[in-house]
């Protein structure tokens, strides 16, 4: 299982940017925001939008959706659903256009002039939201609505939308004194400007923390290529004749799987866990603490107990308690796993530095990788070197992630190079349904770039719904290395999981099949939208579909048979490692935001030691996926409280998966059973009721602990 992803819509920052509707703003008609896009699908006018066009755009669109929702709260009729609740879900139509993309490229494609302008927006976005929500006449209609949603006829999407509008206005504080909101905006802004900088920090860490070495030899293990690109970003860094390789995304770094050098490894590894807390500009600890205590002091004036409660609330988990329970069923048979694996590693090393006539050393987080692709060549008699020729980016997509679609679900792409892009090695497809028509418009922005958030995720740029006539422009971003030269982009086996994984979210966005914006696509419970995505992973080793992509790049020879045994047969190598490394870091997700305010610690790093040793977890040699001082998820992204949601998920996706092969697996049929019943929902019903739909009961959670070999 992956974890790097995140759902990345500006319609998530605030329930106020959620509304799409169909005002206009007094823009001027020259700024690409001031009407949709004539594109197909209202595919964004990249080619046409400067970093000047934002901030003009914002401005008017938060004044339209403003003047929009006054009309709507002083609207002298008696409230109806078509007067209140539909004529929201159509406001703000320019504040979701620009919102979308400036929030899209913000994070693949940045730069200072739209990070500074981030800077100054979070604050007015907050400010804005919280006028919508905090409105006492908006309110007033929507509780009179509310309170006889029984009589009103209405059908089960728009009965349930308007207690979801409901529920949304009360959790934003709708019902609290004028003092205590005015108190809650204070909050909400300040949070919206410490998360900017958080998520600010973290990129500017990432770029400033590459780790540099002097000669080739300290390189030793890693490929040509790769030793060409290092020596190339020191050059960059003004390092001429040195050698850099940048720190990314999670504590594990890529090149600890092959680096020889212990030393290399050890000083790479301590760069990346000392991200955000080894002070300078852009070190993150006293953002932790000041968003943990904010985070808790408006949860206790909404009158919740913690953070994390006031969150949970609203998903799939409901409770502190069933999260707590979730990661501690887990975690003892985790870290057992993870000590047997442990055990398995320094065999090996002792063995190695035995037959080298050197001393032995003790087993430490920066060899984990090394040594545990030498058990695994051992035991399984392959490395993930192996695999590389065999997963090409080009095959990957096109003879696998479409090929498994279609086949599923009777999908067919078409690449276009009319559409234009944001960044040269962005690619656009296509996507049409099993009837021929034009379902979808994908866009594939794979590898890594030094202006590029870390991490995969998917985002919409349109969303569909029916009120509004749109349909879905989706994209997907992953952070794959671009070889030099223009050498074959050779993706490593979790990279094409990861692949599989994105689309499945692209999928939910493109099936949705809703009639308000609000619903739309992968508009769901945060414990919910992992589900999805993770069932697609499936397909990334069915046999039909493997057999199908993974051919050597150069001789198109398939992958032999008993090298995709031995990868099938490896599956769950290593899940001990993958299990509490992840577990760690949803258990300090979990600690910081069950804290009241008067319980914020005072040194960030102490009390990470001390919530790993309580929670059982606090195993050396397998760090936390992220640290608290570069855990984006939690700290500027959606996921605080909400990083349990990949297990929580997993474990429906577990169901998911035994259902598939129970009816048959790669199947028309099963396809389309899933895309009716729950790809194609949205957010439209209770998520769980909508699993149980789909498999015919709850899940149970035997499949998962099988799958990830916590059975015995």
């Amino acid at each position: 299982m992956n974890y790097p992803t995140l759902i990345v819509s500006a319609t998530s920052l605030a329930v106020g940017l959620a509304f799409a509707g169909l005002a206009q703003a007094a823009l001027p008609a020259a700024n690409p925001f001031a009407a949709p896009s004539t594109l197909p699908l209202q595919y964004p006018a990249f080619d046409k939008i400067g970093d000047a066009d934002y901030a003009p755009a914002f401005d008017e669109g938060m004044k339209a959706q403003a003047a929009e929702i006054e009309k709507i709260a002083n609207n002298k009729a008696a409230p109806t659903f078509e007067n209140t609740i539909v004529a929201m879900e159509r406001s703000g139509r320019l504040l979701s256009r620009v919102s979308t993309v400036f929030f899209s490229l913000n994070g693949a494609n940045t730069n200072d002039t739209l990070q500074a302008l981030d800077r100054s927006l979070a604050p007015k976005l907050s400010a804005h939201s919280d006028a919508m929500l905090l409105n006492p006449k908006m309110y007033a209609r929507i509780k009179a609505l509310y309170d006889k949603r029984d009589k009103l006829k209405l059908d089960a999407e728009s009965k349930y939308l308007l207690e979801r509008y409901h529920t949304d206005y009360v959790r934003a504080g709708a019902k609290l004194s004028a003092a205590d909101k005015e108190k809650l905006k204070a909050y909400n802004a300040k949070l919206a400007e410490l998360q900017t900088a958080f998520a600010q920090n973290v990129l500017k860490e990432m770029n400033a923390s590459a780790l540099v070495v002097d000669t080739k030899e300290e390189l030793d293990g890693m490929s040509g290529a790769a030793i060409a690109k290092a020596a190339a970003d020191a050059k960059a860094r003004g390092l001429d004749g040195k050698f850099a390789i940048p720190v990314v995304n999670t504590t594990g770094q890529a090149p600890l799987s092959v680096l020889k050098n212990r030393t290399t490894r050890e000083r790479l590894l301590a760069a990346s866990m000392a991200r955000g807390s080894r002070g300078g500009d852009f070190d993150n600890r006293e953002l932790v603490l000041q968003l943990a205590k904010l985070r808790a002091e408006r949860a206790a004036l909404l009158g919740y107990a913690s953070h994390a409660a006031y969150q949970l609330e609203d998903q799939t988990a409901k409770n502190t308690g069933a999260v707590n329970q979730l990661l501690a069923e887990f975690a003892q048979p985790a870290v057992r796993n993870a000590r047997r694996e442990a055990a398995d590693i320094q065999k090996v090393i002792d063995a190695e530095q035995k037959s080298n006539g050197q001393g032995g050393f003790q087993l430490a987080a920066h060899d984990w990788q090394f040594y545990a692709d030498k058990v695994s060549k051992e035991r399984y008699a392959f490395d993930g070197n192996e695999l590389k020729p065999y997963f090409e980016l080009n095959s990957v997509f096109e003879n696998g992630v479409f090929f498994a679609a279609n086949k599923v679900f009777g999908l067919t792409f078409k690449e276009r190079k009319d559409l234009p892009v944001y960044q040269a090695d962005v690619r656009v497809w296509d996507v049409f349904d099993a009837d021929g028509k034009q379902l979808a418009i994908f866009i594939g922005d794979f590898y890594a770039r030094g202006n590029k958030r870390g991490g995969a995720w998917m985002n919409a740029y349109v969303g569909q719904n029916k009120l509004l006539g749109t349909q879905p422009v989706v994209a997907n971003h992953l952070n794959i290395p671009k070889p030099a030269n223009g050498e074959p982009t050779l993706l490593t086996y979790d990279e094409v999981r990861t692949a599989f994984h994105e689309f499945g979210h692209a999928l939910h966005g493109m099936f949705s099949n809703v009639k308000y914006p609000r619903f739309s696509g992968t508009r769901v419970p945060r414990d919910f939208v992992e589900f999805p995505s993770q069932v697609n992973e499936m397909w990334a080793t069915w046999p039909d579909i493997l057999n199908n992509y993974a051919k050597h790049y150069q001789t198109g020879a398939p992958m032999p048979k008993e090298l995709l045994d031995k990868v099938l047969a490896a599956q769950k190598f290593n899940e001990g490692h993958r299990t509490t490394e992840y577990l760690a870091a949803a258990i300090l997700d979990q600690k910081w935001h069950q804290l009241s305010a008067s319980q914020i610690p005072t040194d960030v790093l102490a009390f990470e030691a001390q919530a790993l040793k309580d929670a059982g977890v606090d195993f050396a040699p397998v760090p936390p996926r992220y640290r608290s001082t570069y855990f984006s998820h939690v700290f500027s992204g959606g996921y605080s409280s909400g990083y349990y949601g990949y297990l929580w998920a997993e474990k429906l996706d577990a169901e998911s998966v035994l259902w598939f092969k129970e009816n048959g697996g790669l199947s028309r049929k099963n396809g389309d059973w899933f895309r009716q019943k729950l790809l194609s929902k949205g957010g439209t019903m209770d998520a769980m009721q909508m699993f149980r739909e789909f498999r015919g009961r709850d899940a149970k959670v035997e499949p998962l602990l099988e799958r990830r070999g916590l059975t015995d």
